[in-house]
């Protein structure tokens, strides 16, 4: 990322100040997680930390001061070339606050001095109430301290306030740049899903198609994917979030994958579902169709004229319909509705929001309790499914077919836009890429 594309944070930075009046906002970083001993897991910053900030190492705290005096403090790790020998590159306060654009840095150290003098006096402090019980203490002790200097004049915020509804809505509405780097990630994952479709044979264990998935993205120069990757054959796909990824894929298998990559800090989040040796037979035909056209009747609901929750009744009116007529679910259309009986085969929503994070934040309902209306910088999910364990009251046939169909889209002016288009998704697309 060069200098630059800086300007992007800042301008997140500007936009909080004029949001937060005569307040602070308080952003602490995420610190780093021992994976066992003296190893660590790969180092990834608080999504909301990158949002404001961009800045890249742990022990960090953003400060964001609005009011007639607007500013913006970074503390962060002092220069230590002694450390730098064993862990790499430290920025260090000065070269931060250059690069990285902020009014303001110090060392980390200096926090708690730092924090008294800028508390004091506003009128409110924003951040993320209960993510964290130290940095909650760490709070409320610079406040009781102020609180306790009272008769010398020196006033305490008078109030805390969750930042995570401000810095939510903002994130919900993704910019060209956050969109840029979306669309590379969506195609990334795209052809990550394609090289699995080209590579999976039968008696080929789980585990190596996952590989052929993480040789993709790291080969596009993705460190990370965003979550564990699902490989699931046969019955292992009815288990929604399956990541053991180590059973031997049978002859006649349907294989559903659901894996996405990191890049730059955002996810995408794609599911295919094929046939292990390359042909669908009649019964996965018949399902499989049914799943598309449920993510197709979706689909045709995400634009600003709809809300949240139009492409997921769309895509369920369709499953139950189909459920119905394979004997899977009895009664009428509104009675498998209203009882939740399809439930049993399809038990998740159609969707979620999609950028820093997976399932990105952002409320699904406003405070009304109505659903959010769809807006143009908006991207989420489209993911039905269909999900059938073996039961005395279903067709023996119909046992451990797993199916989920998932895109990455983006509300537009005009519509949508599928970001990970470029994945087959028909029958037909889809044999004949692994006829290849």
């Amino acid at each position: 990322m060069n200098h630059k594309n800086y300007q992007e944070f800042k301008k997140r930075r500007n936009t909080l100040t004029e949001k937060i009046g005569d307040g602070v906002a308080i952003i602490f970083n995420t610190d780093e997680v021992i994976r066992n001993r003296d190893s660590h897991y790969p180092y990834r910053s608080d999504s909301y930390f990158h949002y404001f900030s961009g800045f890249p190492e742990s022990r960090s705290v953003l400060f964001v001061l609005g009011g007639k005096s607007p500013k913006t403090i970074l503390f962060c790790r002092n220069k230590n070339l002694e450390m730098e020998i064993w862990n790499g590159f430290i920025y260090g306060p000065k070269e931060a606050k250059e690069v990285f654009l902020f009014d303001e840095s110090y060392d980390i150290n200096l926090l708690d001095e730092i924090a008294l003098k800028e508390i004091s006096g506003r009128e409110k402090i924003y951040y993320r109430i209960g993510q964290d019980t130290l940095n909650d203490k760490k709070i409320n002790d610079w406040i009781k301290v102020l609180r306790d200097k009272a008769r010398a004049g020196i006033q305490a915020p008078q109030a805390i306030e969750d930042i995570s509804q401000i810095a939510d809505d903002m994130r919900l509405i993704k910019s060209d740049f956050e969109i840029d780097i979306m669309k590379r990630s969506a195609k990334i994952a795209t052809l990550a899903h394609n090289r699995a479709m080209k590579s999976v044979r039968p008696n080929m264990y789980e585990y190596e198609l996952e590989a052929e998935i993480l040789h993709e993205f790291m080969s596009h120069g993705v460190r990370a994917p965003a979550y564990q990757s699902i490989v699931a054959a046969g019955k292992n796909a009815c288990t929604l979030h399956y990541v053991d990824n180590n059973s031997k894929i049978q002859d006649g298998d349907l294989i559903l994958t659901d894996a996405g990559c990191e890049l730059e800090g955002y996810a995408s989040d794609v599911s295919r579902t094929f046939p292990a040796n390359g042909k669908f037979s009649k019964i996965q035909k018949d399902f499989y169709q049914l799943v598309l056209e449920a993510q197709s009747a979706a689909l045709s609901k995400v634009s600003s004229n709809h809300n949240w929750n139009e492409p997921h009744e769309a895509a369920l009116s369709v499953l139950i319909d189909g459920f119905k007529d394979f004997g899977l679910c009895q009664g009428s259309h509104q009675e498998i509705y209203e009882t939740g009986a399809y439930k049993e085969f399809y038990m998740h929503r159609t969707g979620h929001w999609l950028g820093l994070d997976v399932h990105d934040a952002g409320d699904y309902k406003t405070i009304a309790q109505e659903w959010k209306q769809l807006k143009p910088g908006m991207t989420l999910t489209v993911e039905p499914g269909c999900y059938i364990r073996p039961s005395a009251n279903i067709p023996k046939e119909f046992w451990n077919i797993g199916i989920r169909i998932e895109d990455d889209v983006l509300v537009t002016h005009n519509g949508h836009e599928v970001l990970t288009k470029d994945s087959p998704k028909t029958i037909e697309s889809i044999e004949t890429l692994m006829a290849k």
